[in-house]
């Protein structure tokens, strides 16, 4: 396995962007679009895992327009959850799609990364931002994955969800049974939408987990056995729509 760290250049500026790939390529992209605590040896380890299933992984640091910012959740105090939710409001599907156009072109130049069909996962707030690509994009993007997403069903006009009828490939949504960030209406209003545009789709709620599930660092919350289908079913939608497996 090979990785490094790419600047991307972005209209905003670089974008510092953990990149991990098998040594055997080009292979199919994968991006991973980090939660609310940002960047993060956890989140590092996750692209490798990624990569050793055969996959050229793509970590953008979503926040590099407010810095380069490093928090760690062992020794985060209430000022520092302030600053966290600060730095995720300023954060806007906008924002994150332009980033996403800037990873596709800079992909271009990457003999490592191939062609066609990508994938991406989004966890947290990064939820929406995958329902985003996956309707802005669905060309790139045709295997999408949000794990326990939030703001993904709003009352907004530019709810991400009312993007669902232009979604290709698969998506995969992976809840928490017990969430505070996602209200009761999300789900089956979701469900709905994925229903009535026949969009080929996975809703699952994991019995007895809370918000943040898939992260072993993360105290209280990590649920190993929902943490793991959450990968398997991944892996096996990205080698049905991506052309590889590990």
């Amino acid at each position: 396995m090979h990785e490094k760290i790419l600047d991307i250049a972005t209209v905003d500026g670089p974008m510092e962007s953990f990149v991990a790939h098998p040594d055997d390529g080009p292979a199919p992209v994968v991006v991973i679009y980090m939660d609310a605590p940002g960047i993060r040896e956890e989140l590092y380890g996750f692209a490798r895992r990624v990569a050793g299933e055969g996959y050229f992984c793509v970590l953008p640091d979503l926040y590099h327009r407010r810095g380069r910012i490093r928090m760690d959740l062992a020794t985060m105090d209430e000022d520092d959850y302030h600053e966290m939710f600060a730095h995720m409001n300023s954060l806007t599907t906008d924002l994150v799609l332009a980033d996403t156009r800037a990873i596709l072109a800079a992909l271009e130049d990457e003999s490592e990364a191939a062609s066609g069909p990508k994938g991406c996962i989004g966890y947290c707030m990064s939820g929406r931002h995958v329902m985003r690509v996956a309707g802005e994009l669905p060309d790139e993007f045709q295997a999408s994955v949000s794990c326990y997403g939030v703001g993904i069903v709003t009352d907004d006009e530019t709810s991400p969800h009312l993007l669902v009828p232009n979604v290709r490939g698969e998506i995969f949504f992976a809840f928490a049974q017990d969430d505070p960030y996602v209200e009761d209406a999300v789900i089956p209003t979701l469900t709905n939408a994925l229903e009535t545009a026949g969009v080929t789709h996975v809703v699952e709620t994991y019995a007895g987990t809370t918000h943040g599930f898939c992260f072993p660092e993360r105290d209280g919350a990590y649920a190993p056995e929902a943490a793991e289908d959450v990968w398997r079913r991944t892996f096996e939608m990205f080698a049905r729509r991506l052309g590889r497996d590990g």
